[in-house]
C-alpha cells in the first residue's frame, strides 16, 4: 500500500466498522415499507393505473364516451337520481373517485370510528373526524370517564352500506351513506352495573355519515362531518 501509513489504514479500518453497525441498526429502505393506514386509500396500484411515473398524465383517447367515467357510478346509484348526479359531479371534481372503493373504505372507517369512540381513543378519532365532530365525541367521551362510566362494545359487522347522496360545493366533495351495522355494546357505570345496551344481544344500528373531503386540497384523506342515528 504505497502512500498509505499505518494510522490511516487504521482510520479507514475503523470508519468501514461504523458504517456496517449503523447500517445494522438503522437498516435500510427497500422500497417495500408500509405507507399510514389510509381506509379511503385509493387502489390505483391494484387497478394498473399508476404505473411508476407521476409525472405522466393520462389524456382521455380520442372520440372516447365520456359516460364511460361515470360507469362505477351507475352501479352504486341509479342513473337519472340525485345521488347519481351528485356522484358526477363528485367525478367531474375529482377523477380519481371511485364509488366503489369509497364505500369499502366507508365501512372500514365506520367501524374504527364506532370502536375507537367506545375506547376512548381520541387519537384515532382525531385522524378520521372533522374538527366540529371531533369536538362532541370529545365531549361525550370526557363526560363517561368523569361518570366513571365503561362502554363494552364487539363490532359484529356491516349489513348494508349505500350512498344516498352526494355532490360538490364550495369544492368541497361530500358524500353521505346509510350505513346498517350489528354489534353488541353495553355501558357500565363505576360500580359495573349495566346502565344501557346489553352485553349479550346483538343490535342493528343505523345511522348516516357525510364524510367530505377538500378537492382543492393534496391530503387526499376524507372525514366525518356529519352524523345522524336512524330509530
Amino acid at each position: 500500500m504505497q502512500g498509505l501509513d499505518v494510522s490511516t489504514v487504521v482510520f479507514i479500518i475503523i470508519a468501514a466498522v461504523i458504517f456496517w453497525q449503523l447500517r445494522n441498526v438503522l437498516g435500510k429502505r427497500t422500497g417495500n415499507e408500509r405507507p399510514p393506514f389510509d381506509p379511503f386509500a385509493n387502489r390505483r396500484e391494484a387497478s394498473g393505473d399508476s404505473v411508476g411515473n407521476d409525472n405522466v398524465v393520462t389524456l382521455p383517447k380520442r372520440g372516447e364516451n365520456r359516460s364511460e367515467n361515470y360507469k362505477g357510478i351507475d352501479k352504486v346509484a341509479k342513473p337519472g337520481t340525485a345521488a347519481n348526479d351528485g356522484l358526477r359531479a363528485v367525478r367531474d371534481a375529482m377523477s380519481d373517485f371511485d364509488p366503489q372503493q369509497f364505500v369499502d373504505g366507508a365501512k372500514m372507517a365506520y367501524e374504527m370510528i364506532v370502536m375507537a369512540f367506545a375506547d376512548g381513543d381520541r387519537k384515532t378519532l382525531g385522524n378520521l373526524l372533522s374538527r366540529e365532530v371531533y369536538e362532541g365525541f370529545a365531549e361525550a367521551i370526557e363526560a363517561r370517564e368523569k361518570a366513571g362510566e365503561v362502554v363494552q362494545s364487539s363490532f359484529v359487522g356491516v349489513n348494508k352500506c349505500e350512498i344516498v347522496q352526494a355532490g360538490v360545493k364550495d369544492a368541497e366533495a361530500h358524500v353521505t351513506l346509510r350505513i346498517v351495522s350489528q354489534m353488541i355494546s353495553a355501558t357500565r357505570d363505576k360500580d359495573g352495573k349495566v346502565i344501557d345496551g346489553d352485553p349479550e344481544a346483538v343490535a342493528e344500528v343505523t345511522d348516516v355519515w357525510t364524510f367530505a373531503r377538500d378537492t382543492r386540497s393534496r391530503d387526499p384523506n376524507w372525514k366525518l362531518v356529519a352524523t345522524e342515528a336512524e330509530d
